[in-house]
């Protein structure tokens, strides 16, 4: 079986890519990955992995601002990973990792995500930690608490020594889940 990586920004995706993946994250998470979820993926990079039966693994990390202790943060935010169903146990999605987290370490001074339970297991076998503090958002009223995503969030050990659960971490506020 032939498996090919590629990188991209999501500007350089034609149209017949960004459906196929699409398509792969809406099977992955058996049509719980709406339109929002979606375009929180877009408008950075892409990591997808093809074999001999097309898109097998997908994953982005795109730009968010995290204010930490009193400083906003560049975070390289990771969104829509997934491997398609019949694809899955074969390393795929820590391939696509791989390539996001090498993008994180060297362009973001912060990498974070927001995991399931389930999709934690892939993100801790690889070294991301759960974030222990509390979570915040930086909505339109101003700074509030966002306690249903609090056990969510992950760092990348690269950069989570610097941080403090202590102290806040404030995301740039979008439509949807904000986390």
């Amino acid at each position: 079986m032939t498996i090919g990586l590629r990188l991209a920004h999501t500007a350089d995706l034609d149209p017949c890519e960004l459906r196929a993946a699409r398509a792969l994250l809406d099977a992955a998470f058996d049509g719980g990955f709406g339109d929002e979820d979606w375009d929180h993926g877009l408008g950075g990079l892409h990591a997808l992995v093809h074999d001999d039966a097309g898109l097998a693994a997908h994953g982005a990390v795109v730009m968010r601002r995290v204010r930490h202790r009193g400083r906003w943060l560049r975070a390289g935010y990771v969104e829509a990973v997934a491997v398609r169903p019949d694809a899955r146990r074969q390393g795929l999605g820590g391939r696509v990792l791989g390539e996001l987290e090498r993008v994180i370490e060297r362009a973001y001074d912060l990498g974070a995500l927001s995991a399931s339970p389930q999709g934690a297991l892939l993100y801790t076998a690889r070294g991301w930690r759960q974030w222990g503090g509390r979570v915040h958002g930086l909505s339109p009223d101003g700074i509030v608490r966002l306690p249903e995503e609090e056990g969510d969030i992950y760092v990348w050990p690269a950069h989570s020594g610097a941080l403090d659960p202590a102290a806040e971490f404030v995301l740039d506020w979008r439509d949807g889940d904000v986390a």
